[in-house]
């Protein structure tokens, strides 16, 4: 099997083909793959929540195929995204006290950033990697799906502040190592549910205390719901990066701190997650070279008996 996206192949769909036709070739472009792509074009956030979460709909509902050998062109402009928010740098981007309403709303638009990009994330991973088992496009078409229902509950609550996704400026860091890992799929499951999404799984317990203290009950039961979910993305990339090591015999653990070196991976910082990160796949070896390369004294703390 190859580990990259980059493959040869005497048919491939153009990606303006309606995601129900097919070509001149005999492919069948109504395949999910297909219509992942679609999706990820899309411009408009809530379309594109509702497109992600339809898609995988259709799957569970044996009304869509995956055709695991299809090849789909690149179409220029990926991700489809508004006009706002701006992208800016992410030092430009100040903390705000969440014990203002001001505050919290900075806070909640940033969170719903970050999960419309992860609906991109997803998306982007079904279309772009051909020849995987069946398996791996269910479940990243789940993670689109579970990840706009966190958009869409961010979505809401913000609007109940008074603001919209788009109304602050935010930052383009999860699709640039989207773009980075383009034509290896080790690398993709290596260092963004692995790496990028797995940080969430440290950040969301403290955001989620900052705003109890806060008195903002409503916003920590939603990051409950995103942690939760989340052990499971994470879980699902630790799955396939796995599965794509030992199909080719790669230890994986040189091959994480390799790709993380080639990559130009961000360094983790504590505190960390530790029973999350469990829950979520990572061995024993894993945590204590995290707590390692993080330069932290301690070593992580032992998992709870049985």
């Amino acid at each position: 099997m190859v580990l990259s996206a980059v493959s040869e192949s005497p048919a491939v769909v153009p990606a303006d083909i309606p995601a129900d036709s097919a070509d001149a070739t005999g492919y069948a472009v109504g395949c999910v793959r297909a219509a992942a792509l679609a999706a990820l074009r899309e411009a408009d956030p809530q379309l594109k929540a509702a497109a992600a979460r339809a898609v995988y709909e259709a799957v569970l509902d044996g009304r869509m195929i995956c055709d695991p050998a299809l090849r789909l062109a690149e179409p220029p402009g990926l991700p489809g995204r508004p006009a706002s928010p701006e992208l800016v740098d992410p030092r430009q981007l100040k903390r705000r006290s969440m014990q203002s309403p001001q505050g919290r709303a900075v806070l909640l638009h940033a969170l719903a950033h970050i999960e419309f990009n992860a609906i991109n994330l997803a998306l982007d991973a079904v279309w772009r990697f051909g020849d995987m088992p069946a398996g791996f496009y269910t479940d990243w078409l789940k993670v689109a799906a579970e990840e706009a229902y966190h958009f869409s509950l961010l979505s809401a609550r913000l609007a109940e502040y008074g603001h919209a996704y788009g109304d602050f400026p935010a930052h383009d860091g999860l699709w640039d190592m989207c773009e980075r890992t383009r034509v290896d799929v080790l690398a993709r499951m290596a260092l963004v549910p692995r790496t990028l999404e797995a940080r969430g799984l440290d950040a969301s317990p403290p955001i989620r205390a900052r705003l109890q203290q806060a008195g903002d009950h409503a916003s920590a039961a939603i990051l409950d719901v995103i942690l939760r979910d989340e052990i499971g993305h994470v879980l699902i990339g630790n799955r396939w990066f796995r599965y794509l090591c030992d199909s080719v015999g790669l230890d994986p653990h040189a091959t994480y701190a390799r790709l993380a070196d080639q990559y130009h991976a961000p360094k983790l910082r504590g505190p960390f997650n530790f029973e999350a990160r469990r829950d979520a796949g990572f061995d024993e070896a894993e945590l204590a070279a995290l707590v390692a390369l993080a330069g932290l004294d301690a070593a992580p703390p032992a998992a709870p008996s049985a």
